[in-house]
């Protein structure tokens, strides 16, 4: 992941269209949680709190983890602004760093993986964090074969979700697709999916 490359855009990041699309990524994790039972959220990868704050009323306690610093310090601000005193916003790379000790009975990833070189250890990582009975969400794009970028994944096939989640030890796995968006994934239209698995 371009940590620099996050830090520059973190002061800018919460753009008119971004938060748009968080709205609808924030409203689909809403109704897969709906009429569920969890304490505890974990959100990696999750920048300036644009999603996972939307769903801060629904737990007790919750950690928004990034690797940019900068990315920290907006969610840092979000956090006392909303007097959000049950979320921690923690700065750590799961990709090149092991080490956090940190369990929660739900882990969301939105948008993240895209951005992950080798999704698999990153996602057996995210396994060893979640309770027993937990669910792990994932949000990203479908595969876009329009899109070619030497540093980002031009989305992922449900075979692929399927496959690596299985590796990494999770079960139940449902995925589908539910928004469809003009110029959302490098300027092109793309779909964005959610994976629901269980440990």
């Amino acid at each position: 992941m371009e940590e620099n490359v996050f830090n520059q855009m973190a002061k800018k990041y919460d753009t008119e269209d971004r938060i748009k699309l968080a709205n609808i990524i924030a409203g689909e994790i809403k109704k897969v949680l709906a009429g569920k039972q969890y304490h505890s959220i974990l959100d990696y990868g999750g920048g300036t709190g644009l999603v996972t704050f939307q769903l801060a009323d629904q737990f007790e306690k919750g950690w928004l983890i990034d690797a940019s610093q900068e990315m920290i310090q907006v969610a840092q601000g979000k956090i006392e602004k909303q007097q959000l005193t049950h979320f921690e916003a923690v700065e750590f790379n799961l990709v090149e760093d092991d080490g956090l000790d940190l369990n929660a009975d739900v882990i969301i990833l939105s948008l993240v993986l895209l951005h992950v070189p080798d999704i698999e250890p990153l996602l057996q990582k995210l396994s060893t964090m979640l309770n027993p009975n937990g669910m792990l969400i994932i949000v990203d794009f479908d595969k876009n074969e329009r899109i070619q970028h030497p540093k980002v994944h031009n989305g992922f096939t449900k075979e692929e979700i399927s496959n690596v989640l299985n590796d990494a030890g999770f079960q139940n796995i449902e995925m589908n697709t539910f928004h469809h968006g003009n110029h959302i994934f490098m300027k092109q239209d793309a779909s964005l999916f959610i994976a629901t698995s269980t440990k």
